[in-house]
């Protein structure tokens, strides 16, 4: 248990100073405590929803994150954590605003604090461009996964296998989300077809572009090293797993005004929930538990693929969030039972002889 706990305390100790704020703002603002305990409720509601939607988000950044050094696998938890709870949380939301009705971020700041029936409102005017840019960023990931050519383990055989056979054509994943985001826009007015297949772009750019970064780091690396220069691996890494997490926190940052449309509430309960993220990736490194459960991985990467579909697709019709989580939980645990059943059959087939 304390082993375990070790790995969560930073995150426990989080949620207890975000709890105590959300309980001063309740009493400060409502002035009763059935205010301030309704905060509080909101703020753990949010923080629990964050994190059941994110499991698959903690498997993927685990499998990118047990490649780098020790070094950079703290700073991810350490410095990453000021971009996903400062950056994601608080600042994408009022950008968009700002954005969208053309004023200053103090302005902004003053209209999600004051308005924020208002500031709902315009934060979700923008749902048609988010939707484009992160389900296409999110399904480019759960696809690289799949259309690998050296890819040699496949949980769901025959599928796995044809996508293994259809990546020896070039950008082929590529061309299916392509195809993918204009069958969409057929479904959508002109000019919100067009803001969704603009945002999709970039969102496929943005990709190629930290896939190219991550691939110039890894040459400069090896590089060094051949050279027989002492090189920290995971600057490459790191960029990825941060615009990685915030292309998962896009579909939260916008569910979450089904609870509450207040800012600063919004900012507790989903931060609190990235911290557990950053937690519960670090204890799926450090236990080994990739390399234990086989397919583990594959389910968490299917559950990604799904959900850029869905948040592709939400830009037509909107998807509750408790569907997507359920889902995702759905392919993670199946993947997870796989895995039990791979390891007995094995163990099985290669008993352990008695000393």
């Amino acid at each position: 248990m304390q082993t375990v706990l070790r790995y969560y305390l930073f995150s426990l100790i989080f949620t207890v100073i975000c709890l105590a704020l959300a309980a001063w703002y309740g009493i400060a603002s409502a002035g009763t405590l059935a205010g301030m305990a309704e905060v509080v409720w909101i703020v753990l509601i949010l923080s629990v929803l964050e994190v059941s939607l994110s499991f698959d988000n903690a498997v993927v950044n685990a499998s990118v994150l047990k490649e780098m050094d020790e070094v950079w696998q703290k700073r991810f938890l350490t410095w990453g954590i000021a971009f996903a709870v400062f950056g994601m949380r608080i600042v994408f939301p009022l950008a968009i605003v700002a954005i969208a009705a053309g004023i200053g971020p103090m302005e902004a700041l003053d209209l999600s604090l004051n308005s924020p029936a208002e500031y709902e409102r315009l934060v979700s005017s923008a749902q048609t461009g988010i939707a484009g840019f992160g389900g296409a960023f999110l399904a480019m990931v759960g696809m690289k996964f799949f259309f690998d050519a050296d890819k040699d383990v496949h949980w769901i055989g025959g599928l796995e296998r044809a996508l293994v056979k259809v990546s020896n054509l070039p950008a082929s994943e590529i061309a299916i989300l392509l195809l993918g985001m204009w069958g969409i826009s057929t479904l959508l007015p002109t000019e919100e077809a067009l803001t969704f297949l603009v945002a999709g772009m970039l969102g496929l750019v943005t990709f190629i572009a930290v896939e190219a970064i991550s691939h110039w780091l890894e040459m400069r690396e090896e590089a060094a090293q051949l050279a027989g220069a002492a090189v920290r691996s995971g600057l490459g890494g790191f960029l990825y797993l941060n615009i990685l997490d915030a292309s998962f926190s896009f579909d939260g940052v916008i569910g979450a005004f089904a609870l509450s449309n207040n800012m600063i509430v919004i900012a507790l309960g989903l931060s609190i929930g990235a911290m557990f993220v950053r937690s519960m990736t670090v204890h799926l490194v450090r236990k080994g538990t990739l390399a234990e459960y086989r397919y583990l991985e594959h389910g968490a990467f299917w559950a990604i693929v799904v959900l850029g579909a869905i948040m592709l697709f939400s830009a037509v019709v909107h998807i509750p969030e408790t569907v997507t989580g359920l889902i995702g939980a759905i392919l993670i645990g199946l993947s997870f039972w796989w895995s039990v059943r791979h390891r007995r059959a094995e163990r099985a087939a290669n008993p352990v002889p008695d000393a």
